[in-house]
């Protein structure tokens, strides 16, 4: 019998294989890999401290981001807690290692499973509540959080915090930003890997079915609470491995960081960089944090002229203006945030010099 071919335009698959594959060509395998090693061997072998202590900061605030991101961007499940779960996961390792005196790489993924637990706890009311209550609902959890980190002061010291130390791995001591800088990285290779090929199953689908619409994908048979709940618990889980890094990276840990103003951040981040989008997420944590640190950096320039007093006073809403100017030109200018961009623009070089 003779097969008919249809030569049509599109990127078709033709088998499973295809269909799971990330990067479908030899020059995607090829630069990815150069990608690689210049994040794994050049940076951290040219890079100043100042350079790595950011590098380091991006990329546990990126692990956290993409865990949101599958909540709000795949899911449509809105939470304004994830700063809450981010320092549980910290104090959940602080606790682990210095009171039952777990090794670090035991910890990290214990902290992450405590909190996915914590999560799953707070995304119980998605059963009934959705947009507006269920934000209300998370941010109700935020703030119990919040209260427990400062007053349960037996297990996590109150205001004080709790000391950590950096552990090691195999016997290399991790007390240095080089050092935590591979940790840190390969963690975030790891994870967003994870994500990925999470996205593109079953489950990851069933996600996207219940946020363009949750009644159809219940009459497909999708058991909506059950996948809504293993979507804050995943998220959560991201969020408390991300936290467990940020403890033992910064030695000493306070409730005061894990605020709601973290929780917005990590919004920031996600809505910047592109909802639904793995790698808008890393985007979007790039240009928060460096977002962050040109502001200290022009608070600072502009405390050098008049009284400082009075600059202070003037510079100290800076930040939060800036950070909500920004989000609203995105939302005005590109909802599909950085990751679109980037879109555009490798669309761009890969047909260079041929234009639309």
């Amino acid at each position: 019998m003779r097969k008919l071919h249809f030569h049509l335009c599109g990127n078709y698959k033709e088998s499973y294989e295809e269909e799971l594959t990330i990067f479908e060509t030899d020059f995607g395998r090829t630069w990815l890999l150069v990608g690689i090693f210049v994040l794994l061997v050049i940076i951290p072998l040219t890079g100043s401290a100042y350079t790595l202590y950011l590098l380091n900061t991006i990329g546990i605030y990126a692990i956290a981001a993409i865990g949101l991101n599958l909540l709000i961007g795949y899911t449509g499940q809105i939470s304004m807690g994830h700063g809450a779960f981010f320092g549980v996961g910290a104090y959940t390792a602080a606790i682990l290692t210095t009171r039952l005196g777990l090794p670090l790489l035991l910890a990290l993924p214990l902290s992450g499973v405590l909190t996915a637990v914590v999560g799953m706890i707070f995304g119980i009311p998605s059963l009934r509540l959705k947009h507006l209550y269920l934000t209300i609902a998370t941010l109700a959890g935020q703030f119990i959080i919040e209260y427990i980190l400062v007053q349960w002061e037996s297990a996590t010291g109150g205001a004080e915090g709790i000391a950590v130390s950096n552990g090691s791995i195999f016997g290399i001591e991790l007390n240095t930003d080089r050092s935590f800088y591979f940790l840190i990285f390969i963690s975030l290779i790891v994870m967003t890997w994870v994500m990925v090929n999470l996205i593109r199953t079953r489950f990851g689908r069933a996600l996207v079915a219940i946020r363009d619409n949750d009644r159809a994908a219940e009459g497909m048979g999708i058991p909506i609470f059950k996948y809504k709940l293993l979507a804050f618990g995943i998220s959560s889980f991201y969020a408390g491995f991300a936290g467990a890094l940020f403890a033992f990276y910064m030695m000493t840990i306070t409730p005061e960081p894990f605020n709601m103003w973290l929780s917005i951040e990590f919004i920031a981040m996600i809505i910047i960089g592109g909802l639904g989008s793995v790698s808008g997420a890393i985007f979007g944590t790039i240009f928060i944090v460096s977002l962050g640190e040109v502001l200290s950096m022009v608070t600072e320039f502009l405390m050098n002229f008049g009284p400082a007093a009075s600059v202070s006073i003037t510079m100290a809403p800076l930040r939060e203006f800036v950070f909500g100017l920004s989000i609203v030109l995105f939302i005005i200018f590109e909802p599909k945030g950085l990751a679109e961009i980037w879109r555009i623009l490798r669309s761009s070089f890969r047909l260079w010099p041929f234009s639309y």
